[in-house]
This record gives C-alpha cells, sequence and structure tokens, in this order.
C-alpha cells in the first residue's frame, strides 16, 4: 500500500501532511477515459446534500448499466466494515470530535478504495459512489476542520469520471427528509454544533450550510450539477446521456453472470495490479 495512504491518518492531526503540491491528485479533475494508468474502468459519483434524491438516481443508473451487460460495482460513504463498529459506538456515546470524525471517515474511505475501489477500476469496472470525497469536503469544513488539510488528507483519491451534484432547494429537502425520517440522530442533525437545541431546526441549518459548501465545490471542482426538483425520468435521462460516453471500451459482465461481481472485479483487478507492480503488498 503506498505511504501517503496512510502518513496523513497517523501524522499528527493538528497541521496538513507535508506533501508535495505538485505531486496531489486533484479529486475533481476528470481526466479522459484510459488516461489513469493502471485504471481502465469508469468512477461515477454522486453527491448532495440529504433530500437531493441522489442514491435513488444512482440506484436507477445502476439497474440501467447492468441491464446493459455492464459489470458494476457499488461502493457507499461509511460502509467500510473496519470502521463501521467504531463509528457505531462514537456516535452512540457521542465521542466524535470534528477532527475525529473526520479522520474516521478518511479511514472508511482509504479501506474502500484499496479492496473495491481500485480493483474494480484496474478489473475495467463501471464503479459507483454513492459519495466520494466531495461529501468529506463539504461536512467537515462546516464542522470546522480546515478545508486545505481536507484536500491533503483525501489527496490518494482516484479522480472521477463523472461526478455528479443534484442540487435540491433547502425546503423541498426538508420536505422530504421530515416524511422519510420520523427521528433524526444527534450527528445527522448537527446537533454537535450547537445551531440549535431543536433537532429539526438544526438540522435544517446544518444542511443549508453543507449546501454553501457544496456550491464553492462545484466551481472548484466542475462537478455536474443536476435539477433534483425535476421530474425522476428526466434526471435519470439526463445522466444517461452523459453517461453513455464514456462507456466505450468498460467492462462486460461474463455469460453467464456472476454471483458476486465485486469477487469477480477484484480478482481481475489484482492480477492486473500484480502484472504491472502495482499489487498492494501484504501485511
Amino acid at each position: 500500500m503506498p505511504s501517503r495512504l496512510l502518513a496523513p491518518l497517523s501524522a499528527e492531526t493538528a497541521a496538513p501532511p507535508t506533501t508535495d503540491e505538485s505531486q496531489l491528485v486533484s479529486p475533481g479533475v476528470c481526466p479522459p477515459d484510459g488516461a489513469r494508468e493502471g485504471l481502465p474502468g469508469r468512477l461515477i459519483i454522486v453527491e448532495g446534500i440529504d433530500g437531493s434524491g441522489k442514491s435513488t438516481q444512482l440506484d436507477l443508473l445502476r439497474k440501467w448499466l447492468v441491464n446493459q451487460g455492464y459489470l458494476v460495482i457499488f461502493s457507499e460513504w461509511n460502509s467500510s466494515p473496519i470502521v463501521k463498529g467504531i463509528t457505531r459506538l462514537g456516535k452512540r456515546r457521542q465521542l466524535l470530535s470534528p477532527m475525529s470524525f473526520s479522520l474516521i471517515h478518511a479511514a472508511d474511505f482509504a479501506s474502500r478504495t484499496y479492496s473495491e475501489i481500485l480493483p474494480a477500476l484496474q478489473s475495467g469496472a463501471v464503479v459507483l459512489a454513492d459519495r466520494y470525497v466531495y461529501t468529506a469536503y463539504a461536512r467537515d469544513a462546516v464542522r470546522g476542520v480546515n478545508r486545505d488539510w481536507l484536500r491533503r488528507l483525501y489527496s490518494f483519491a482516484v479522480p472521477p469520471t463523472l461526478a455528479f451534484y443534484f442540487d435540491v432547494p433547502l425546503d423541498e429537502a426538508m420536505r422530504r427528509i421530515t416524511v422519510a425520517r420520523p427521528e433524526l440522530k444527534y450527528y445527522e442533525a448537527g446537533l454537535d454544533l450547537g445551531l440549535s437545541r431543536d433537532s429539526y431546526e438544526s438540522f435544517q441549518q446544518f444542511q443549508g450550510l453543507i449546501r454553501q459548501e457544496y456550491e464553492c465545490l462545484v466551481a472548484e471542482f466542475g462537478l455536474v450539477r443536476m435539477d433534483a426538483t425535476e421530474s425522476l425520468i428526466h434526471q435519470q435521462q439526463r445522466m444517461r446521456e452523459m453517461v453513455r460516453p464514456h462507456l466505450d471500451g468498460a467492462m462486460r459482465l461474463p455469460n453467464p453472470p456472476p454471483m458476486d461481481s465485486l469477487q469477480v472485479a477484484g480478482l481481475l483487478g489484482h492480477r492486473q495490479a500484480e502484472s504491472k507492480g502495482l499489487a498492494e503488498p501484504e501485511g
């Protein structure tokens, strides 16, 4: 595993790692297909505040891609089994400071990058990610974490092929959330920030601040803005139109399709990594 992955996580968290900025990978820059050395796959990610409908649209895109015969791997924010238990415990006991919260999410992202995302991209699969580094850039910045430090922390991230931002007015997002979630959790509502004692009022202010950060990220990284108030069908049609040109050469499912597409992509990815000297060292 590249040492620069672990350095930000094990070094002092009070200051940014001393990395040559000329060598940093900018996650917002989308190079042409095939430009990632050793990574012939496609990485498509969605971002947005809670209630934006991004997860629904990504799931519709996944079903379409699978129906078209592509090998599709799905990765979700804060889902690595390595840190999920720690995160759950910290949230339940309300022990997480903004910095510890940020580092735990970075550990989750690093784990998924090297166990799921990279092997799949090395095999030529299409990787769909529900939230990516931009979620950390937005949420952690709202919690007071230094923006430049965050970009260095995630400097190992693979640049996405396409990055969609689902833009929804705050009032509409709140309407959707109140229908879907009868109760908000402590950190989800942003109660740790002291914005309000009322969970829904705190949540609204928290999401509003995150939305402001996303506006800056759209300009900084060139995220594709999607109008999340349009019909589901129209949004999906636009997504497919933008994704389709990037699919030439992407890996197709074997016939018959495997039971576990991640296992197939992982095996193929590791074989290619070994042949190119890119394999992650054991231990």
